[in-house]
């Protein structure tokens, strides 16, 4: 068991709150097969990042701002299969409102849909790409959601799954819980996560006392 205590919990949204990897998985295939992209090296690469991103890298001579409204509006309608995680909706609804931030590498009418579409609640914070210059792997996302809570990052817990938002977290000054759910064990230590767990049932948060807004996070390794 190991125990920590933390100021705030700032969450990824794909395959750390809700499971879209069925729906990602075929807006990006469809994509590259449409530009005679290899789709699993396309699917790979676009994980954790800023979809235009991903553009830039595969179709540098292209409009990246035209391909990512496609792929955008492609994913907006495509919500197929988007359910909470087990145990996200619990964990969310025990946590002040006050003491969490949403930190996604989507657009903000991406990112609302899916929750809505798992039935998690929209989040007073919320950083998304339309909120940041430079996205995952850089510190900027979780700096700013940081920012959001009005501590530091070093003073925030990071949920992750994919190796950029890890090295995001981590180069922000954050401690960094990876959940398994999409990346091999392997690629989320090399990255840098402090701690791997398959899911919410190996973690308990519960507010600390005597009015603290510090949390105290319970992990079941």
């Amino acid at each position: 068991m190991v125990e920590l205590t933390s100021t705030g919990l700032l969450f990824d949204l794909d395959g750390v709150l809700v499971d879209s990897t069925p729906a990602v998985s075929r807006v990006w295939r469809r994509w590259a097969i449409a530009h005679g992209l290899d789709p699993e090296n396309t699917i790979r690469l676009a994980h954790g990042r800023p979809s235009v991103e991903t553009v830039r890298d595969l179709l540098p001579a292209a409009d990246p701002e035209k391909e990512n409204g496609v792929i955008l509006r492609s994913e907006i309608e495509d919500t197929e299969g988007v359910v909470p995680l087990p145990g996200a909706r619990e964990l969310l609804d025990s946590l002040p409102e006050e003491r969490w931030a949403l930190v996604t590498s989507c657009a903000r009418s991406l990112a609302e849909v899916r929750l809505r579409t798992a039935g998690l609640p929209i989040p007073r914070r919320m950083i998304t790409c339309d909120d940041v210059r430079n996205g995952k792997p850089d510190p900027e996302p979780y700096q700013k959601g940081a920012g959001l809570l009005g501590v530091p990052a070093s003073e925030c817990v990071v949920f992750e799954d994919a190796p950029a938002g890890v090295r995001a977290g981590k180069a922000a000054g954050a401690r960094v819980i990876a959940l398994r759910s999409t990346s091999s064990d392997p690629e989320l230590e090399q990255a840098g996560a402090d701690w791997i767990l398959p899911g919410y049932r190996n973690l308990t948060v519960v507010t600390c006392d005597h009015g603290s807004n510090r949390l105290k996070l319970l992990i079941q390794l």
